[in-house]
């Protein structure tokens, strides 16, 4: 087992959310201790730390100042659009973001996925503004764009159902769990009743069918530009950078040279760590191999296998 620093900061789960329900979201719940994470929580109950969007660019531009260039975006899926921003202390995402800026400036639209931490602006007047300081981006393909899709769908219709089936229960986390409400949307469900006033969550579920209807539709091409003009790249546009990340290529060679049938948790970490790699990166590698590229299966609690 790896040893684990009590001072460490958990890494939150990048949770799939659509672009409406985050940034409709003004509840923030800060961590109290150095190492506590905060969260913005939405009128659902989702607790956002950590997200994977995917969308089509929408806006891209650079900003120059005294501590070197910054980055600011939007992406936009079926329900609007997520704002974003690389800082000038990010050097390792600039050239990436470069690339993609030039090919924005050129006139071309694209599929973006975008892995990032959870950032919020408060205004004057009170007024919360959510955005997201990215952690990775990658170009991503039809097809992946697609099954974020339904994961998210399915994950906000998760939320739907249980923020519904609160309604008849006290505001107590025992009452909860009595009703079935799942532990990890128990504490966001709560918090959401007590900050946001009634509402109707029909407005949420318009938008999870509008994604089911766009990722199910047989030969439906995703709208690159408002204007609907359909991008004249599509196949640069179908290599998902994000496959190419070293720690997914180590972690695919590790498997498949393991005899054994379920390859746990902490020697795919102890072996990207031999490598150089960070912890950090290669969790979220794993969830990108497990949740959308769908490489590997997760057959039991913390066990892997190639598929």
């Amino acid at each position: 087992m790896i040893a684990s620093n009590p001072n460490r900061r958990i890494r939150q789960p990048a949770i799939r959310i659509f672009a409406q329900e985050y940034s409709e979201a003004s509840l923030i719940e800060e961590g109290q201790g150095e190492y506590d994470p905060s969260f913005v929580v939405t009128k659902l109950g989702a607790r956002v730390n950590r997200v994977m969007v995917c969308g089509v660019i929408d806006r891209l531009q650079r900003s120059e100042s005294e501590n070197g260039p910054s980055y600011s975006g939007q992406i936009r899926d079926p329900t609007g659009s997520h704002s974003f921003n690389v800082a000038p202390f990010q050097p390792e995402l600039h050239a990436d973001v470069e690339e993609l800026l030039v090919r924005y400036e050129s006139g071309d639209r694209f599929l973006m996925t975008i892995v990032g931490r959870a950032r919020w602006f408060e205004s004057e007047e009170g007024g919360i503004f959510t955005s997201l300081r990215v952690e990775e981006l990658a170009l991503t393909s039809q097809e992946i764009y697609k099954l974020w899709l339904v994961d998210t769908a399915d994950s906000t219709l998760r939320r739907i159902n249980s923020y519904t089936k609160s309604q008849d229960c006290e505001m107590e986390l025992s009452s909860y769990l009595e009703f079935g409400i799942p532990e990890d949307l128990a504490l966001g469900i709560i918090s959401s009743r007590r900050h946001y006033s009634i509402f109707d969550t029909e407005i949420y579920r318009v938008g999870v069918l509008q994604a089911i209807s766009l990722a199910t539709e047989r030969g439906s091409s995703i709208d690159f530009q408002s204007e609907e003009v359909e991008s004249s790249n599509e196949d640069q546009v179908d290599s998902v950078n994000i496959e190419d990340l070293q720690p997914r290529k180590v972690i695919l060679q590790f498997l498949g040279l393991k005899k054994e049938d379920f390859v746990d948790y902490d020697s795919i970490v102890s072996e990207c760590s031999r490598q150089g790699i960070s912890r950090e990166d290669a969790e979220d590698a794993i969830e990108y191999l497990r949740e959308v590229s769908e490489e590997i299966i997760e057959p039991k609690f913390g066990f892997y296998k190639l598929i």
